[in-house]
């Protein structure tokens, strides 16, 4: 198995960043690209966010990251290197979160949290992927979401980082 990325696109909570940082490294994500209005570790203004260093405990100081603010250009980028385009989302197309195999580099797409990913995000996705839910709310946190997918990938499937 090849590398794994995640895609964090507008996400407005610092602590589900930091969460998620500390997530993908435990995870042995390889890099972490922000998009949108998600904070980042450090600001335009080279400031570092207490709220994320908070909740990572310095995964954010050893998980390469980068922002784009063209998210189209970024996924028409990976997409030429050869990565695979992994959204998760409730969708009618998507599979179970189980069913997915990876065979190539692998990038994930993690949403806004009350919005989760755009229409037209989700079209640029090569599989669409979730969660099931069993009980009466429809959704889990962004963070609680992603440590699942991560783990999932780390059980099934061995994996160079």
């Amino acid at each position: 198995m090849n590398e794994i990325a995640l895609l964090l696109h507008n996400i407005r909570s610092s602590h589900n960043v930091g969460s998620i940082f500390r997530t993908a490294d435990a995870a042995g994500v390889k890099k972490m690209y922000l998009s949108g209005y998600t904070p980042r570790p450090i600001d335009r203004f080279g400031r570092v966010q207490k709220d994320i260093a908070k909740t990572a405990l310095g995964a954010e100081k050893y998980l390469s990251w980068e922002y784009y603010k063209s998210l189209a250009r970024l996924i028409s980028k990976l997409k030429r290197e050869g990565w695979k385009i992994v959204g998760i989302e409730q969708d009618a197309r998507a599979k179970n979160y189980h069913s997915l195999k990876l065979k190539s580099k692998t990038l994930f797409i993690f949403g806004n949290e009350v919005r989760g990913l755009s229409g037209s995000l989700r079209k640029k996705c090569d599989t669409l992927i979730e969660i099931p839910m069993r009980g009466k709310k429809e959704s889990l946190n962004v963070s609680v979401a992603a440590g699942i997918v991560l783990f999932q990938v780390v059980e099934t499937h061995t994996y160079r980082v």
